[in-house]
């Protein structure tokens, strides 16, 4: 029987990744899961997996660095919310690279790989690799800034994949980032500062350090009583203050 062990950073997703997996591949055995990329090396140290399922962004160790260390040892599939990184996955020799969030037509693909992979002398895979790289550095040979498409967010217990243009604004709170759609509320940790980093700059506008405002949910800017620009949102009554450092981009409306 085939063996993997998870790694994620978010249990939720690693329940939705362990569940889609046992569906279109009832005998892979999921022997452990791990936390974060340290987690990952010492499990692939100690169980041994035949395939280890590893997310990109986590703590201490990032997945990368955790394929390296795992090298050989265990066939690695990269299953995360960000396509920049393909090319250099493959060169590190993962067998796959799964979009977040991963569909049961999609991972039924990635069983059918990792099956392939089990079957077939080293050498015929190696060329397999190397072939598949060959078709990615072609289709990237003018690369475009990627930008986040989707945001992982907790609803209580829940975790909701949220498509980032359904998002009217980040608004930091504490140790946690608010995320607010039309329908509801939900909470990162990620920070204002990083999601700056992370978004398509034409659709979201930071306006503030701890605020970032999608374009198409402004519906104007208005001043209060001290002066303060204040962005009103389509269909709602919050206002978010602008800094001065910001008011720049809203010199032509």
């Amino acid at each position: 029987m085939p063996t993997a062990i998870l790694a994620d950073d978010e249990r939720l997703m690693r329940d939705q990744l362990r569940m889609r997996l046992g569906q279109v591949w009832p005998e892979l055995d999921i022997v452990g899961e791990a936390k974060n990329g340290d987690e990952a090396v010492t499990l692939v140290d100690e169980l041994k997996p035949d395939f280890t399922f590893l997310d990109i962004r986590m703590p201490g160790k990032t997945g990368m660095e955790a394929a390296a260390l795992i090298g050989n040892k265990s066939h690695v599939v990269f299953v995360t919310a960000y396509d920049a990184y393909a090319v250099e996955a493959f060169e590190r020799g993962a067998v796959d690279y799964v979009l977040k969030p991963p569909e049961q037509e999609r991972l039924k693909i990635t069983a059918e790989r990792l099956r392939d992979r089990l079957a077939r002398p080293t050498g015929d895979v190696n060329a397999s690799v190397t072939a598949m790289l060959s078709q990615l550095a072609e289709k990237i040979a003018t690369p475009k800034p990627k930008y986040l498409q989707w945001i992982q967010a907790s609803i209580g217990q829940d975790l909701r994949m949220i498509p980032v243009e359904e998002i009217l604004f980040f608004r930091s709170d504490e140790k946690y980032t608010c995320v607010q759609t039309e329908k509801f509320e939900a909470l990162i940790r990620k920070p204002v500062r990083d999601l700056a980093e992370e978004l398509d700059p034409s659709l979201f506008w930071q306006i503030h350090r701890a605020t970032l405002v999608n374009v198409n949910a402004i519906e104007g800017v208005t001043r209060d009583i001290r002066g303060r620009h204040l962005v009103m949102v389509k269909g709602r009554s919050d206002k978010l203050e602008v800094s001065r450092s910001f008011l720049h981009l809203f010199k032509q409306m």
